[in-house]
């Protein structure tokens, strides 16, 4: 039986891409899901504090297995570590540093990115859908700068890059940077700016799975 790559990056590859734009010395919170692999690609000699909303500034890594503490937990209810010099805190206090502006990034899963940066990651609005905003809310509010780790259609092949969200919103025009299987996307004034394009891929391939108005960066050259 003969398997089919898939076009683009892996989940692995977009966390991995997304780490390289963190600057050295940045206070990050990593969002449910593909973001939580970021921590694990950050450039050898950078340091990032990584700090997740349940109290805890200075998370390091996922424990070896067996090797957890069942009380060492993220937002995502997932064992961590702690790096030396690492502080725990109220929930309480953990919001103040998100909504005082304290931390430098936050990068998030997304349903929906609308091309004038809204953000849709916490419900379709559905009827049976369950309520689950948990932090984000006050995340992109807070946050200096909002990234976004995602497919770039669902599994039915529907764009999640869209001209306007159709799902509730997380917070609006929030997202500067978008990275997923296919490339990398800035959030700019004439929509999404297509900066960097995975392997294989070209600008026309992306531009038929976008929901919005696609451009080329100034990084890429003209289609």
């Amino acid at each position: 039986m003969t398997t089919t790559k898939t076009l683009g990056w892996t989940r692995e590859q977009m966390a991995q891409r997304a780490a390289l734009d963190i600057a050295n010395g940045a206070y990050v919170n990593l969002g449910i899901g593909i973001p939580e692999l970021v921590a694990k690609y950050v450039p050898e000699g950078r340091e990032v504090i990584y700090h997740t909303e349940n109290g805890l500034l200075g998370m390091g890594p996922a424990p070896e297995a067996g090797l957890g503490d069942p009380e060492l937990i993220n937002a995502g209810k997932k064992q961590v570590t702690a790096i030396q010099g690492a502080a725990f805190f109220h929930h309480a206090d953990s919001f103040v540093m998100i909504r005082g502006g304290h931390i430098d990034l936050c990068v998030l899963g997304a349903m929906q990115v609308a091309q004038n940066g809204d953000l849709a990651n916490w419900s379709t609005g559905a009827p049976d859908a369950i309520p689950a905003v948990g932090g984000a809310m006050d995340l992109v509010a807070g946050v200096k700068t909002i990234h976004v780790i995602t497919q770039h259609t669902t599994k039915t092949g529907e764009p999640k890059l869209v001209e306007a969200c159709t799902y509730p919103l997380t917070g609006p025009g929030v997202v500067d940077r978008i990275y997923t299987n296919l490339g990398v996307i800035n959030v700019g004034p004439e929509g999404f700016h297509l900066v960097e394009l995975a392997p294989g891929v070209t600008f026309d391939y992306v531009e038929e799975r976008t929901g919005g108005n696609l451009v080329p960066g100034p990084e890429l050259e003209s289609p």
